[in-house]
């Protein structure tokens, strides 16, 4: 009986990492307007895309897609990581000053339809290429925090869901550039996501 309660309890183990695992891939549905880019939806995907100038910034399968911090300064770090289409990583940092306070993954859920203007003060963006990051003076934009809901299985939180759209125009080597037609779709959980006490 023993042997059989031990053989349960990993069979058990085993299919709930199994769940997680499958929860945390990307699944890439590419958009009916351009294939190039995944489409918009809502469904925890962790998946992302947008034009980058004549090229595109998109989620890689072997890549984290998304990390965030909530810094010492109550900024909120939100980091796109991915590759460009001739598969030179990078990181692209949405740093926003005005956001509630938050403590732990869940607390995500504020953000629900907040948009925020990227040419504003509370907000800076770098982009990391190369191993050199650059902070970006931007000339205009918006990022949109479309939805945020919270995924439960069997009654207990699993993780947030954060959907959203973002536009970018800024000056690059003082020439003017542009990443157009952003969107997200991402599961967050607690590995995705750190806050400074």
């Amino acid at each position: 009986m023993k042997n059989f309660c031990l053989v349960l309890f990993s069979i058990v183990l085993l299919s709930s990492c199994s769940r997680d695992s499958e929860m945390d891939r990307t699944i890439f549905i590419p958009d009916e307007d351009n294939a190039a880019l995944p489409a918009y939806t809502e469904w925890g995907y962790n998946s992302f895309g947008a034009e980058y100038e004549r090229d595109y910034f998109l989620v890689s399968h072997a890549i984290v897609p998304c990390k965030i911090v909530y810094n010492r300064d109550k900024q909120l770090e939100f980091s796109l990581q991915g590759r460009l289409r001739n598969s030179q990583a990078m990181t692209l940092t949405f740093i926003f000053s005005s956001v509630p306070s938050m403590q732990n993954y869940t607390d995500l859920v504020q953000l629900n339809d907040l948009k925020i203007d990227l040419s504003g003060d509370d907000c800076t963006v770098k982009i990391l290429q190369d191993g050199s990051e650059t902070v970006i003076e931007e000339l205009s934009g918006e990022f949109h925090f479309k939805r945020t809901q919270l995924l439960s299985i069997d009654e207990k939180v699993n993780r947030v869901i954060l959907s959203g759209t973002f536009d970018l125009q800024f000056l690059q080597n003082e020439l003017p550039a542009s990443i157009s037609d952003g969107r997200f779709d991402l599961g967050i959980t607690g590995k995705d996501f750190f806050a400074y006490k």
